[in-house]
């Protein structure tokens, strides 16, 4: 219990003093917990083995899943808040065309170019690899952008359709990897199975939308009978912890794997808790300021969990190279494309694409299920997805900030921290 609270207590001070550097760097806070996470990592400080002062296993960062699950049902549930009606009145038709097709597009150019790797190189790298690669692309990092969009309280345009199409995103990535990872099964196995997929996929997107717009009316119905912020904040709490254990469990029904997406439930918990009840934004307001230390827990482990030794085998790197190149050439060509379809702003065209660079707990994920493959597919997605999350994680909220910035969307004159408001009261 000593070492667990000690490795927390520093985790989160090493997040917090490196923040105030990357600030006089000009760099987001993000990447700040991402690189103390590291330092402190097994990797770096942990490598002494001193129970306490920092990360000295891999086992020892995994032990500490459950805030880091109980972090993305809360970053998943802040993202599900910015669905409100009136505003998707506005924007969703643009946010649904750019969402799906720059996640389908990304797929696209990252298989063609993989697949074309996997011909010249065929012995190192499995066409089934490739395969599931591609889908991994479409996914992105709903954290660290939400991060980034807070911290510099980006507003515009852009910030309006980013949110949406991030949160989409992620759902459509699902499904992409769900068919994806069938496909590289029945390559493996001989064989095509339909249920595996095209069934399964559906059904997890289904079932994780109905648990989470459920628990979404059962939650707004609860809070009624509380007046009080506290309890209001409690039962928040409580609801967005009940959604992240129920969208964890997994079954097989019928000869059919049934699984739901915590992200998913934890979003639509958020949409539709957003939509029914009146005051939905004072609470959302309080319960950010409550989960900030969550929120920083979860990078600082994150860069805990980058294995660093990926960056010593020079087949990962070139491989993990060409999949970056063209995951950013996808992101970037897809968003525009599709923000011309809709005929967007100019800045949403020119600055959408690049803050979708971002890329982390999905693509994570994505790779553990791909390790159920066998024949060393699953060891090489794996080691391709945390060598491009290592260099996606550092630069990727950079190049967001960078981006609001061009558009226009953060007014660094505007930020005064809380301190100098306090002096000149």
């Amino acid at each position: 219990m000593q070492s667990i609270l000690l490795s927390l207590s520093i985790a989160l001070f090493a997040g917090l003093m490196l923040s105030r550097l990357a600030k006089l760097a000009q760099l987001p806070a993000v990447t700040a917990y991402l690189v103390a996470g590291i330092l402190i990592g097994p990797f770096c400080l942990g490598a002494f083995k001193v129970d306490g002062l920092g990360f000295t296993s891999m086992e020892n960062v995994e032990s500490f899943s459950i805030l880091c699950d109980i972090a993305l049902g809360f970053i998943a549930f802040a993202i599900g808040n910015e669905f409100r009606l009136a505003q998707l009145k506005k924007i969703g038709k643009q946010a649904t065309v750019i969402g799906i097709f720059q996640a389908v597009f990304t797929t696209i150019v990252v298989d063609v170019a993989l697949i074309s790797l996997h011909f010249i190189i065929p012995e190192k790298f499995p066409l089934p690899a490739a395969i599931i690669m591609g889908a991994v692309a479409s996914a992105t990092a709903p954290a660290a952008t939400l991060m980034v969009v807070r911290q510099y309280k980006a507003k515009g345009p852009v910030t309006d359709v980013l949110l949406p199409v991030v949160a989409l995103d992620d759902a459509v990535g699902l499904v992409l990897f769900s068919v994806s990872f069938g496909v590289a099964k029945a390559l493996i196995a001989g064989q095509v199975s339909i249920l595996g997929i095209i069934v399964e996929p559906i059904i997890e997107v289904v079932l994780s939308i109905g648990l989470g717009a459920g628990i979404g009316f059962l939650f707004t119905y609860c809070e009624r009978f509380f007046h009080s912020r506290s309890k209001r904040l409690a039962m928040s709490v409580a609801f967005v912890l009940l959604t992240v254990g129920i969208s964890n469990l997994s079954f097989t029904l019928w000869g059919v794997h049934v699984a739901f997406s915590p992200l998913l439930s934890c979003m639509m918990l958020g949409t539709v808790f957003c939509n029914i009840c009146d005051f939905s934004e004072q609470l959302m307001d309080r319960l950010d300021r409550w989960t900030a230390p969550f929120f920083i827990l979860f990078f600082v482990l994150s860069g805990a969990e980058l294995d660093l030794t990926v960056v010593t085998d020079l087949l990962i790197v070139l491989i993990g190279v060409v999949y970056i190149i063209f995951r950013c050439v996808g992101k970037y060509f897809g968003a525009r494309f599709s923000a011309e379809i809709v005929h967007s702003e100019p800045n949403i065209k020119k600055y959408l694409g690049i803050t979708l660079f971002p890329q982390a707990g999905v693509a994570l994920g994505m790779a553990m299920k791909a390790g159920e493959l066998g024949g060393g597919i699953g060891m090489i997605v794996s080691n391709l997805t945390l060598f491009s999350v290592l260099i996606y994680e550092l630069i990727g909220p950079f190049l967001t900030k960078v981006a609001l910035t061009k558009a226009g969307e953060i007014d660094f004159a505007g930020k005064i921290s809380q301190r100098i408001k306090e002096s000149q009261a």
